[in-house]
C-alpha cells in the first residue's frame, strides 16, 4: 500500500515539474537586462553582439528556447553558462554539496533542538521554564535570517574572534551560518511539539494512563511523543524546502561557496543557463522535501493513505 502510494505521489511530481520549470523560464527571460553586456567588451560592434546572441540562441523565440532547454535537461544536460562559460551541470555539482552540508546540518539542529525545546515547554511544571521557551519561540519566529546574520558575524566573529567572518575552508565555518539558519526552525518546531504534546495530554486516554499508575516518563515517551511525532514530521517535510531556500542569503552574507551564492552571482550577471539550472534544483528539493514527509506520514497513519488511495 505504501509502494503504491509513493508511485502515485512520484506520478504527480511530473506536471508539477514542467509548470515550475515554465515559470522559472519566464521569469528570467523577463527580468531586465541582458547576459551578453557582460560579454561585450568596450569597442564591440554590433555584429560582434549579434554573433553572440545567435552562438546562444537568444535570437530565437521564447517558445523555442523553452523546448531546446527542456530537451536538454531530459538528456542530463543543463547547457553552458553564457558569463562563466563552464556547463552549469559541473558548476552544480561544484556548489550542491556544501548546500547539501549546510542544509543538513540546519536541518538536524532545527529537528533536536526544537522538539527538545517543546516537549521541555510542554511538560515543565516550571512557569519560567515555560516562559523562556516561549520568548526563544517568539524571537526565533520573527527575527530575519539576514539580520541574525550579520549580528552573529559582528558578535561572534569580530567581536569575540570565536569563528571566521566566511569561507568553508574548516568546519568552524559552519557553526554560525547552521545556527542563523536553523534558529527559525527551533522555533517553529518547538511551537508546533509543544502544541501538539498539550493537545494530546487532554486526552481520555491519557487520563487513564495516569489512573492506571504509569510514570509520567513513561506516558511521555511511550504515548504521548509517538502520537506528537506527526504533525511534526509534515513541519519537518516543509522544512526541508524552507531551509534551501534561506541558504540562498545566508550562503552569500558569509561567503561561502554553493547553489545560493552561485545562484545570486548568477543573478547579478543575467547568466540564464546557471540562474534556470540553480532555481529548477532548489524546486526539486523543495518537492522531494514534501513528497518524504508526505510519505511519512503515510507510513506513519494509516489514514493518510486511504484518504489518497
Amino acid at each position: 500500500m505504501i509502494i503504491k502510494y509513493t508511485l502515485q505521489r512520484l506520478l504527480m511530481l511530473i506536471p508539477v515539474s514542467l509548470s515550475i520549470s515554465v515559470v522559472i523560464f519566464l521569469v528570467v527571460h523577463l527580468l531586465p537586462g541582458d547576459p551578453i553586456d557582460n560579454l561585450m567588451r568596450v569597442g564591440s560592434s554590433p555584429e560582434d553582439r549579434l554573433a553572440m546572441t545567435v552562438k546562444y540562441g537568444l535570437d530565437r523565440t521564447l517558445v523555442e528556447q523553452y523546448l531546446l532547454w527542456i530537451r536538454s535537461i531530459l538528456s542530463g544536460d543543463f547547457g553552458e553558462a553564457i558569463v562563466l562559460r563552464r556547463p552549469v551541470s559541473a558548476l552544480i555539482r561544484q556548489n550542491l554539496p556544501y548546500s547539501l552540508t549546510l542544509g543538513a546540518l540546519a536541518f538536524a539542529f532545527s529537528s533536536i533542538v526544537g522538539m527538545i525545546a517543546g516537549t521541555v515547554s510542554a511538560v515543565a511544571k516550571n512557569p519560567i521554564v515555560e516562559q523562556v521557551v516561549k520568548a526563544f519561540i517568539l524571537l526565533g519566529s520573527t527575527v530575519p535570517s539576514f539580520w541574525l546574520a550579520l549580528l552573529m558575524i559582528l558578535l561572534f566573529s569580530v567581536t569575540l574572534g570565536w569563528f571566521p567572518v566566511s569561507g568553508a575552508k574548516t568546519w568552524t565555518a559552519l557553526v554560525l551560518p547552521v545556527l542563523t539558519i536553523g534558529f527559525g526552525g527551533v522555533a517553529l518546531v518547538a511551537r508546533v511539539t509543544r502544541v501538539a504534546l498539550v493537545e494530546i495530554a487532554r486526552q481520555d486516554f491519557v487520563t487513564l494512563l495516569h489512573a492506571k499508575g504509569l510514570s509520567r516518563s513513561t506516558i511521555l515517551f511511550r504515548h504521548l511523543l509517538p502520537h506528537a511525532f506527526l504533525p511534526v514530521v509534515t513541519i519537518l517535510a516543509l522544512r526541508i524546502g524552507w531551509i534551501l531556500g534561506g541558504a540562498v542569503t545566508v550562503e552569500f552574507v558569509f561567503g561561502r561557496p554553493g547553489l545560493g551564492s552561485l545562484l545570486i552571482r548568477a543573478l547579478g550577471q543575467r547568466d540564464y543557463p546557471v540562474v534556470q539550472g540553480c532555481l529548477l534544483m532548489l524546486a526539486l528539493a523543495v518537492m522531494l522535501g514534501t513528497l518524504i514527509g508526505d510519505v511519512a506520514q503515510a507510513a506513519l497513519d494509516p489514514r493518510v493513505r486511504e484518504a489518497t488511495t
